[in-house]
């Protein structure tokens, strides 16, 4: 199975992001393909050194375990909207366009939005 996970939530101040990468990593231990595309506020999850207190969930680390298996994907009208460079960004995610995104929504056989 293809998967596409889209989140469009900040990394922190609710869940979605946060399960939605549960989801994501259960679907590459389930050995399912997964791309996750990061748009609007859900930029901010691939930044990297992200600072969370101790015994607190950590987005980067989850996004970090995606990238192992997984595609991550960010939408660069998103990340320049945010001030948010390709520097910034976790080792294995890149700048990605609606292009892309577009055939990965058609390439996918599931597509999943947080």
């Amino acid at each position: 199975m293809n998967a596409l996970i889209i989140i469009n939530e900040p990394p922190y101040g609710n869940e979605r992001s946060y399960n939605g990468l549960r989801l994501a990593k259960a679907l590459i231990a389930a050995d399912a393909s997964v791309s996750v595309f990061l748009m609007a506020d859900g930029v901010s999850c691939a930044k990297h050194e992200q600072k969370v207190p101790t015994g607190f969930y950590s987005i980067e680390l989850m996004l970090k375990a995606v990238t192992r298996k997984g595609t991550v994907l960010l939408c660069g009208t998103c990340m320049d909207a945010r001030g948010v460079t390709d520097e910034e960004i976790i080792k294995g995610a890149r700048r990605s366009t609606m292009k892309e995104l577009a055939e990965q929504t058609i390439n996918a056989d599931k597509v999943l939005v947080f």
